[in-house]
């Protein structure tokens, strides 16, 4: 079965290598990474991964800000994606955990009754008092989240999605396909949740716009969780602060994004269970003393970043703001303070 992810970077280096690792532990066959305005020695490190024929990587096309939309339209068109047999959209901070059989996406696929489509639900992942940057590996490092079935306030969580061959596409979304709306209903495509359930209509046909990436999360992870360690460690805040992101260029995130994301209610360990197989991947990988070289730059570059934003008076008071912030969301927070239980809560 040939699996292809693809996924859009800018300054990801330290963590690439734990990202392809475990995408080819789960049965991801093949890659096309696109990148922009690299300055971490991330496009360096997957040209040299390329060269041994590990990745595809390719200059991010995009001539304005929209650059993930622009990537996934001309992934659509390249033939590591048009001979796949599934393709697997996502971000380099989002690790998909599968939970039957042999834990890859095979097994997930033969779980859910072999569908077009399987779209499964993120459950994030809190910083969890972790200031220090550490190169080993994130799905080790952050275990505690919200409670998986509702996310500041909110039953319907976002979710990504695997995509057969013959899925009826009109076009990749970041998080979701679509067919056009013009499609008869008896073409519609065999499309279920992480628990192999039908997706709600609605999303089915992106018939409700507030919820086009996103259902109710009660009953999805059956089979596997989409993890997203949106956050790491404080370090890495900083510099992905500094960055942007891959959709807006030069993007702020205020304390709002980080706290939404620090709930650390709940202790999920399940996805350790991928670590041995992991290192030994990562161990490969980096056997090359290419790609080792690039990826030591990469983290020493990574802290070096963080060094230079700490002298920063800017960035001195943000990290002192996000250390104190609630770890309650700010939906939650505001809820309980109306109820008068916020002390009760905090103590």
């Amino acid at each position: 079965m040939r699996i292809t992810a693809v996924t859009c970077v800018k300054n990801e280096g330290p963590f690439l290598i734990e990202w392809i690792a475990f995408n080819r532990v789960i049965g991801v066959t093949d890659f096309l990474f696109y990148s922009n305005d690299c300055s971490d020695a991330t496009d360096r490190l997957l040209d040299a991964l390329a060269a041994k024929g590990i990745v595809q990587h390719l200059p991010n096309p995009a001539e304005g800000r929209n650059y993930q939309m622009e990537a996934l339209k001309a992934a659509a068109k390249e033939p590591v994606v048009t001979e796949a047999d599934w393709v697997w959209v996502a971000d380099v901070d989002e690790f998909l955990n599968i939970h039957v059989g042999d834990h890859t996406i095979p097994a997930l696929i033969a779980a859910c009754g072999n569908p077009q489509a399987i779209s499964v639900t993120f459950q994030f992942f809190a910083n969890a008092g972790v200031d220090g940057f550490e190169d080993r590996p994130v799905i080790e490092q952050f275990t505690r989240s919200h409670n998986p079935d509702l996310w500041c306030g909110e039953s319907a969580i976002e979710v990504k999605s695997l995509v057969r061959h013959d899925f009826p596409l009109q076009y990749y979304g970041a998080h979701r396909p679509f067919f056009k709306d013009t499609l008869a209903k008896k073409r519609h495509p065999v499309w279920t949740d992480g628990s192999g359930r039908a997706v709600p209509h609605k999303f089915l046909i992106a018939a409700n716009p507030r919820r086009i990436r996103k259902f109710p999360a009660a009953g999805v992870r059956d089979h596997a969780t989409l993890n997203h360690y949106a956050l790491r460690s404080l370090d890495s805040y900083l510099v992905k602060n500094d960055r942007g992101d891959v959709n807006r260029e030069n993007r702020a995130f205020d304390d709002t994004y980080w706290r939404e994301r620090n709930d650390g209610a709940w202790e999920d360990l399940s996805i350790r269970r991928y670590l041995p197989a992991l290192q030994a991947e990562m161990d490969r990988l980096r056997a090359d003393p290419a790609i080792d070289a690039l990826h030591r730059e990469a983290v020493a570059l990574h802290i070096a970043k963080r060094d230079d934003l700490l002298r920063r008076d800017e960035y001195v008071a943000m990290q002192a703001q996000l250390r104190a912030a609630s770890t309650l969301p700010p939906q939650e927070e505001a809820m309980l303070a109306s109820l008068g239980l916020l002390d009760t809560a905090a103590s």
